[in-house]
């Protein structure tokens, strides 16, 4: 039986083709991004005895094992939206540290952006009419209004701005653009996002996340397969996961998210603090929720969000770089990107980022980084502290 203290590493990641993918079923994005990150890892697929999917198929994640031929000991098909993945990475952890398994292979895949275009599915505004959100739904609480009676609750609360929310889209598009993968790089403005088309006040077009397709990998494994592995390791120091609520009705602060709990458990788990991460990867569907995740890490007071993210902060070359990839604002957002932001925290430690590569001041590559996952609206947070070798 393998140490209960084991330590844990991703050894591997990697991306699906992404973007606009017309021509590629969910099933094989899924197949794509696995078998990279097995490449990329440089172990065989022999020692892949845990795997965790959720979004596909009618037994998730029983059917995504079964197209990509694995048979795990180990499984997890936990949904909690965005931050789905970030919770399952610390399952995972948990779970290898534990002996209860050896490797484990998190993927993600989805066509959502060509469903929409072929006419196979319909863009949704809720997530349904049942249970406790019967209540909301006559009333037309959408998922994005969700949000933005958040963000009006914040920027009533501590004065945040339309111009602030607005800079956070204009630096996740500078991000964008030394990605090759982004699907949009062109720069936009503070007055190109305000005077967009309105979404849901005070959201406009460019305060939501686009819609793409994609997918992607990561590939955690137990200390003892890091020496085989083809790359340096990245280690898992620490996570936290929290729920918040379903109904609006019992949210008892709309300016604080569940990434407040997450994330305290995951930094104390780690054993660092906040002002020592080099980048931070953050869920962001909606320009608010990258703001008040930053407060809520405790990058910055609450209330002072507006102003941290001011002034160029969140680039690639900023006090805290943020969504170095240009994230779900301009990169990519299949439907639940948290995976994503596991890979690029990856990618920037290891020092694969190409031409958004982050370094510190003195031209080193960063040390630490942070992925938070948000899901539902502002229901659920996972956070992982990460490590480089």
């Amino acid at each position: 039986m393998p140490s209960a203290s084991r330590r844990v590493a991703v050894v591997g990641i990697s991306l699906s083709d992404s973007g606009r993918v017309d021509e590629a079923t969910p099933y094989a994005l899924h197949a794509q991004a696995a078998r990279r990150a097995l490449a990329d890892s440089g172990l065989d697929r022999s020692v892949v005895d845990g795997l965790a999917s959720a979004g596909l198929g009618t037994l998730a994640p029983i059917e995504v094992a079964e197209y990509l031929g694995l048979r795990p000991t180990w499984v997890d098909s936990t949904a909690v939206g965005g931050s789905t993945w970030e919770v399952m990475a610390a399952h995972a952890a948990d779970a290898i540290a534990a002996g209860h398994a050896n490797a484990v292979l998190l993927v993600y895949g989805s066509t959502a952006r060509a469903d929409i275009r072929a006419r196979r599915r319909t863009s949704n505004l809720s997530f349904g009419a049942r249970g406790p959100l019967q209540f909301e739904v006559p009333y037309g609480h959408t998922l994005i209004a969700k949000y933005a009676m958040a963000a009006r609750r914040h920027m009533h609360e501590y004065g945040t701005t339309l111009e602030q929310l607005a800079s956070v889209a204009v630096q996740a598009r500078a991000n964008a653009a030394t990605n090759p993968a982004a699907m949009f790089r062109e720069p936009v403005t503070v007055d190109e996002v305000l005077s967009g088309p309105v979404i849901a006040d005070p959201f406009t077009k460019l305060h939501c996340c686009i819609r793409s397709d994609g997918g992607c990998a990561v590939l955690m494994a137990a200390e003892e397969y890091v020496a085989d592995a083809a790359k340096e390791p990245v280690w898992i120091l620490g996570s936290g996961t929290s729920v918040s609520h379903t109904t609006m009705s019992e949210w008892e602060d709309f300016t604080v998210s569940p990434a407040a709990v997450s994330g305290r458990l995951a930094f104390e788990r780690a054993g660092v603090r906040p002002a020592e991460v080099d980048v931070a990867e953050i869920y962001d569907a909606f320009t608010y929720m990258t703001l008040v995740t930053l407060e809520d890490l405790g990058f910055c007071e609450k209330g002072e969000g507006g102003a941290f993210v001011e002034k160029g902060r969140l680039l690639r070359d900023g006090g805290l770089p943020v969504n170095t990839d240009g994230g779900g604002l301009s990169a990519c957002h299949p439907g639940m990107r948290g995976l994503f932001l596991l890979v690029e925290a990856v990618r920037q430690l290891r020092g694969e980022a190409g031409e958004g590569q982050v370094r510190k001041q003195d031209g080193r590559l960063p040390e630490l980084a942070v992925a938070s996952g948000t899901g539902g609206w502002f229901c659920s947070s996972g956070t992982v502290v990460l490590a480089r070798g």
